[in-house]
């Protein structure tokens, strides 16, 4: 026998099941329905390549709500797509039937839809139906830690979905260090756990990088602008919500919902390949499994949002290793310790390091857990995808995410409901991540306000430079200006000096002719002249020159007569006085 792929819709009085069955007769093929049982028997074609050794199509489903058989069922087959369309009455009109879409689940027998195993303990089974009833708190309570006897063998540490899981990595040594961080989880107790991951990321963290994605964040700011499918799922539940609240129609809202959110061919293909199977878990492990489904959906929202919804080669180690529950195989005991873990992780490990995208993830994750089970469900089989095209990461499949697909599909509604409601008042702060965040963001903003203030010294100082080298022309003009005013007097001076000089030498050469004379004069002929008399007349002095009857006399005025000569060329209105009295002079002698 095989199970043909199908799937269930409803609207407000029929519940329609279609079944594609492209190698049935159409002639052949029984159906049978009653109160939440449906069957369905499809004879096939024997075609030996196709359905070898296969007898009938068989697809038997255990309802979410009852039918009935009262004329109105009808059935068509469609050769051309090769499916049987059923339409089933409802037993109760306007009755909503919750998670037609769980496939997995429709498909176990009625008997085994129960969690109870057949042997149980009663202790356990009172505790089961409690769960049904009471409120679900989701702080775990606190047991003090208790010494063992050192004579006492340690026990393998469980972990996986529920902690139902151990001695699996024993198997699996070789691919151990691909797929998690802990070295011997078998060996190693959930306490030590945490603190090895604590100490892991203290050690991986980089301040230089986390403060580049802050002030650098062009690409981050792009990346946060992407908006996934369940963004517009979302605006879609609430805009529902708003009209059916207005018309007071929660049937028509709750019909509504079922559109929103849609599994693809492919989606419904893993559903039907999954063993539908139940889970014994106490409150503790329950605890454990919905901390740890919000872990993993953060992970998987990060991954999203960086990559815009494209799958890469990253893509499997980013949701396995921004999740403490995968990596490390955690239990967490609340709501915020598992946002500080993946706070801490998202600021350790991947590419973009900013604390905008733990936020957005945050929102994402309250987003997907609004819209109801088949959301989650939505993104879980995305992730089981993942892992299953990477090598290592398959192993995680296998401890959590498939269980994790089968276990979403019978869980109430209203406990994620509460748990997105509780996960939506928990706050996150950087303060809380433990990085000293802050610190940090302030230290590096006074640095920067430094660099700027630098800077425009630098600025205005390149804006003064200019002015000052045009005062300096301008004092080297007039320097220049004053410098050939003074070249101007000086040459003046050095001209009218050299004038004087000259006239200098004249009157030199005009005494030294004088004097020859007179000595001849005075030696040959003549032992008395008449008295005569030289002055040499200034604004300020005047000089008076009396010959005498000896010859040294007259030799030492002649002397006399040149040396205040010479002082008087620093007055040159003088000279043309002594030029005249020393013309007289020579005529007297």
């Amino acid at each position: 026998m095989i199970t043909p792929a199908f799937e269930l819709t409803q609207d407000p009085d029929f519940l329609t099941i279609i079944i594609r069955v492209p190698y049935a007769r159409a002639s052949e093929f029984d159906v049978y329905f009653e109160g939440e049982d449906f069957k369905f028997y499809a004879k096939p074609y024997f075609l030996r390549q196709v359905v070898e050794d296969i007898s009938f199509f068989v697809c038997r489903l255990t309802l979410p709500g009852r039918i009935v058989e009262d004329g109105r069922e009808e059935a068509s087959y469609n050769t051309d797509k090769g499916t049987f369309t059923i339409r089933l009455p409802k037993e109760i009109p306007g009755q909503y039937f919750e998670g037609l879409d769980m496939l997995t689940s429709l498909l176990a027998p009625k008997k085994l839809r129960s969690a109870r195993p057949l042997v149980e303990e009663i202790a356990a089974s009172a505790e089961l139906s409690e769960e049904e009833e009471e409120e679900f708190d989701w702080e775990i309570e606190q047991t003090p830690y208790k010494e063992s006897a050192e004579n006492t063998l340690p026990l393998q540490y469980r972990y996986g979905f529920g902690n139902l899981r151990s001695g699996v990595f024993q198997r699996l040594q070789d691919e151990l260090s691909d797929v998690i961080d802990i070295k011997d989880p078998d060996q190693t107790p959930g306490d030590e756990r945490r603190r090895q991951r604590l100490a892991a990321e203290a050690a991986k963290f980089e301040p230089d990088h986390y403060l580049a994605d802050f002030f650098e964040d062009e690409a981050i700011q792009h990346v946060l602008k992407y908006k996934p499918w369940w963004v517009d799922a979302h605006e879609k539940m609430i805009a529902l919500q708003r009209e059916s609240h207005q018309e007071h129609d929660t049937r028509t809202f709750v019909i509504l919902l079922l559109f929103i959110v849609v599994f693809s061919e492919e989606e419904r293909e893993q559903l039907r390949k999954f063993t539908n199977k139940s889970y014994l878990l106490d409150k503790r492990s329950r605890h454990h499994v919905y901390l740890g489904l919000i872990d993993i959906l953060l992970a998987y929202c990060y991954e999203i949002c960086v990559n815009e919804g494209d799958k890469n080669v990253e893509s499997s180690w980013n949701i396995r290793k921004l999740s403490a529950t995968l990596c490390w195989l955690e239990s967490f005991t609340s709501i915020h310790d598992v946002l500080v873990s993946f706070g801490r992780r998202v600021l350790c490990y991947p590419l973009h390091r900013h604390f905008g995208l733990v936020t957005r993830a945050f929102n994402d994750t309250v987003m997907i857990l609004q819209l109801g089970k088949a959301a989650v469900l939505k993104c879980l089989l995305d992730i089981h995808k993942i892992f299953m095209e990477n090598d290592p990461a398959y192993i995680l499949n296998d401890l959590f995410i498939t269980d994790y697909c089968i276990w979403i599909q019978k869980t109430k509604s209203k406990k994620l409901a509460a748990l997105s409601e509780s996960l939506q008042k928990t706050t996150l702060a950087k303060s809380h991540i433990g990085f000293e965040l802050e610190e940090l963001e302030a230290a590096a903003v006074l640095v920067q306000e430094e660099e700027r203030m630098l800077q425009a010294a630098g600025t205005v100082s390149k804006q003064q430079l200019p002015s000052s080298e045009s005062e300096t022309s301008d004092s080297e003009e007039s320097s220049s200006t004053s410098s050939s005013e003074t070249e101007g007097s000086d040459s003046d001076e050095r001209e009218s000096s050299t004038s004087e000089d000259e006239k200098i030498n004249s009157l030199q050469g005009t005494l030294q002719e004088e004097r020859t004379a007179l000595l001849i004069d005075c030696n040959g002929l003549r032992q008395g002249a008449n008295t005569s008399t030289l002055e040499v007349s200034d604004e300020k002095s005047k000089v008076s020159l009396q010959p005498t009857s000896v010859p040294g006399k007259l030799i030492e005025e002649l002397e006399k007569q040149m040396h205040t000569a010479i002082r008087l060329s620093e007055q040159p209105e003088g000279l043309a006085t002594a030029s005249c009295i020393l013309q007289e002079q020579e005529e007297n002698c």
